[in-house]
């Protein structure tokens, strides 16, 4: 799964270097390549005045090197940049992990690493991918490229490439930032905004650079030129479709020197320079106590499933593990080929999951020994339900399946899917509803898999497309989520959006007895409205007044924009965020409960129950971390 890229220089550009003290490098970031568009044209102008030059050492490529993360894409930027004359380096962005129809696994396959490592001229270079991995969320360095900046000593100066600025735009952000001081990491590269922009993280002088898409039918790169350690960058432009490139006067200069860490951490290991809620909320609400904790090497990037005594979850990397519930203690662990993004479903011996192997598993929820699986055409990204002994999962090979549960056959297939399925679908006995990366959602037959009706959102960019929300139903209404930051209702039975509600992003949720809708909006709010509401008070357009919410309130969130299913249970509703906590509001008022954090990073879809013993919740982050909570 990792591969780390040691490139030991020739002689003859050792001593070269040696003698002249400098390298010179190019830096490419924001490519965006997608098909059809003039993306790539730029790339390709960029590629070859690199390549006309012949003071040119090695180029570096600063993420979001494609727009859409798709198998196609990447093929498309991997060709272009295969016409380089230097060693190139890649490492990924949001565009490239965030939407990637294959979970990340193509760009894998195609570089051949995730994070790399190698020496020129007395110095070391250092990059990594930053996520996030599937689930929109702040950018978050994932576990296993933490595990990688801790193991490196600080025998060596070195430069560090990540597409994100690294400060609070990364969950992160101090970790990341107390690993690279002590790999003596002198400078930093990045990205993202599309512009050049000055920096400072904590001590470490840092700069973000143009993308090579064109700002005033202007296209460019960057060149770095290191001598006696004193770093200085340069803007190389042209006019789209000309050859007039000019390299401009250094906009950047500095003198690079080891940087020692002054930082202040607090008991958690948390910076005074973190600026959202921290650890010591759990001291304000003592309610809710933590029975045990397991931290996982790797990212976790789905939800869990409950069985009795048993609970099950899967890792970014492949691993599905069983847990006790009375003190988190492994009962069994099996390894898949591929990564794992997809919320395992478990049904009497029965424990079902896809994988970005290309397959759907299914293992025996007693000891992980497989029992079948069902080969698709791509990854397996979305997560299955299962009903009356049929599995409904969602492919990124343009199927949606119905399987036997028993055996994996298949039972019927719909295979005219645009876009790729990443989430939960909704099935009942009336139809099965999931949304895609192509702006659609489709409601299909459960007993064939007939077509029933695709809605679209009006807004033409896949953007906006309804597949990382969860739908519910109630009153004869299918409810979505969607990055227009809106929740729609839209009849069951044909398919015709009824009305929206401003506010959401991609959670949503609907509380036990059906009656109310939750959501919650990018800044700080909260709010409830009827699942039966009335559509005879609606503003021109379709939307639902504020007046007739059940109620709207401050969460104490901030800034929040966590996909992860809104619950309701005993009268309180859960919300989880992208910064590692769960706030609970009253369902009747939405009055403030209690609120803790579990981790730093986006809270997975989550469990919560009451027995005779007491009211529990299950959770996991996308940073490793399981937790089972206890609720007085």
């Amino acid at each position: 799964m990792k591969r780390v890229i040691s490139i030991i220089c020739m002689m003859a550009l050792a001593i070269t270097a040696f003698g002249q003290q400098q390298i010179k490098f190019a830096f490419l970031t924001d490519l965006h390549y997608s098909e059809g568009s003039d993306a790539g044209k730029h790339v390709q102008a960029c590629v070859e005045d690199i390549n006309s030059r012949n003071d040119i050492d090695f180029a570096l490529i600063g993420g979001d090197i494609t727009d859409f993360g798709t198998d196609e894409e990447l093929a498309g930027i991997k060709s272009i940049l295969d016409g380089f004359k230097v060693p190139y380096y890649v490492v990924a962005g949001n565009h490239d992990a965030k939407w990637s129809e294959s979970g990340c696994n193509t760009h894998l396959k195609v570089f051949g690493y995730e994070h790399f490592e190698f020496e020129f001229g007395g110095w070391r270079f250092l990059g990594c991918n930053s996520g996030p991995d599937m689930r929109m969320a702040p950018a978050l360095l994932p576990r296993e490229s933490m595990d990688w900046l801790e193991s490196i000593d600080g025998n060596k100066k070195s430069i560090f490439i990540n597409h994100f600025p690294q400060d609070s735009s990364v969950l992160n952000y101090f970790d990341v930032t107390k690993a690279l001081k002590k790999a003596d990491v002198r400078f930093e590269i990045g990205g993202h905004w599309h512009n050049n922009t000055i920096l400072n993280y904590d001590g470490i002088p840092a700069v973000l650079c143009r993308s090579t898409l064109p700002t005033k039918g202007i296209i460019g790169y960057t060149i770095f030129t290191l001598k006696d350690d004193h770093i200085e960058a340069c803007e190389v432009q042209s006019h789209v479709g000309q050859a007039d490139w000019k390299v401009l006067a250094p906009w950047y200069e500095k003198q690079l020197v080891h940087i020692e860490d002054r930082t202040h951490y607090d008991d958690h290991g948390i910076a005074d320079s973190y600026p959202w809620m921290r650890y010591d909320v759990n001291d304000k609400y003592p309610n809710v106590k933590e029975i045990w904790r397991v931290q996982e090497n790797s990212n976790i990037v789905s939800g869990m499933a409950v069985k009795g005594t048993v609970a099950y979850y899967a890792t970014s990397s492949g691993c599905v593990r069983a847990v006790s519930l009375k003190d988190g203690k492994r009962l069994w662990t099996k390894q898949l080929p591929g990564k794992v993004f997809s919320t395992p479903a478990v049904s009497g011996k029965y424990l079902v999951l896809g994988c970005t192997d290309g397959n759907i598993y299914a293992l025996s929820s007693k000891n992980g020994k497989q029992l079948w699986k069902k080969a698709a055409r791509k990854s397996v990204l979305g997560s299955p339900v299962i009903r009356d002994g049929v599995v409904y999962i969602g492919a990124s090979d343009g199927c949606f399946r119905a399987l036997n549960l028993k055996d994996g056959s298949s039972i019927w297939t719909f295979s005219d899917v645009k876009g790729f399925v990443e989430s939960t679908p909704f099935v009942d006995d009336q139809q099965v509803v999931f949304g895609t990366w192509a702006n659609k959602l489709y409601s299909l037959d459960p007993k064939n898999g007939h077509l029933q009706w695709i809605w679209e959102c009006t807004k033409p960019t896949r953007m906006y497309s309804p597949a990382a929300t969860v739908p519910v139903k109630s009153s004869y209404r299918i409810f979505v989520a969607i990055p227009d930051r809106r929740i729609y209702a839209i009849d069951a039975a044909s398919g015709k959006q009824l009305f929206y509600v401003s506010g959401g992003r991609e959670a949503i949720g609907l509380s036990e007895d059906g009656s109310t809708v939750y959501g919650k909006t990018m800044f700080h709010k909260s709010y409830a409205f009827p699942a039966a509401t009335f559509t005879n008070n609606l503003t021109a357009d379709g939307e639902l007044p504020k007046s007739s919410l059940k109620w709207e309130v401050e969460n104490g969130m901030g800034y929040e924009i966590s996909p992860t299913a809104i619950v309701e249970h005993n009268g309180i509703v859960y919300f989880p965020s992208d910064k590692g906590n769960i706030i609970a509001l009253s369902a009747e008022d939405g009055s403030y409960l209690w609120a803790h954090k579990i981790s730093l990073a986006l809270v997975n879809p989550i469990k919560v129950w009451t027995d005779k013993s007491g009211t529990y919740l299950l959770a996991s982050t996308m940073d490793g971390v399981v937790s089972l909570m206890k609720i007085d």
